[in-house]
C-alpha cells in the first residue's frame, strides 16, 4: 500500500526541525529555492538540484497526432516544456541499481 505523499506543509516542518530554525525560516529557503531554479531555467534552459538531478527546457517539434475520439489526424504546434531529469545517484538509490 502507497503512503501518502509529503505535503508542503510537512516538508517545511521537517525542513525546520532539521535545520533548527523555524517554518517561517524553512518557508522562506524553500521559495528563494524554488525562485532561483526558475529563473535559471528561464534564463539558461537548466537548473541543476546537486545529488538529485536538473530542470531542463527542452523545444518539441510540430508534429501530427490523433483525436483519441475520432480517429481523425491533427497537428499538433511547437512548444517548450520544462522536464525533470532525475540523476543516476538517485535512480540506483531509489530503485535499488548498482
Amino acid at each position: 500500500m502507497p503512503t501518502k505523499a509529503l505535503s508542503k506543509s510537512a516538508l517545511l516542518l521537517e525542513i525546520a526541525q532539521e535545520t533548527d530554525t523555524d517554518r517561517k525560516t524553512a518557508a522562506f529557503f524553500l521559495d528563494v529555492i524554488t525562485d532561483i531554479a526558475l529563473r535559471e531555467v528561464k534564463k539558461a534552459g537548466e537548473f541543476t538540484f546537486p545529488g538529485i538531478g536538473k530542470l531542463v527546457k527542452q523545444r518539441r517539434k510540430a508534429r501530427i497526432g490523433r483525436n483519441p475520439k475520432t480517429g481523425e489526424k491533427i497537428k499538433i504546434a511547437a512548444k517548450t516544456v520544462v522536464k525533470f531529469r532525475v540523476s543516476k545517484n538517485v535512480k540506483d538509490l531509489v530503485l535499488g541499481g548498482k
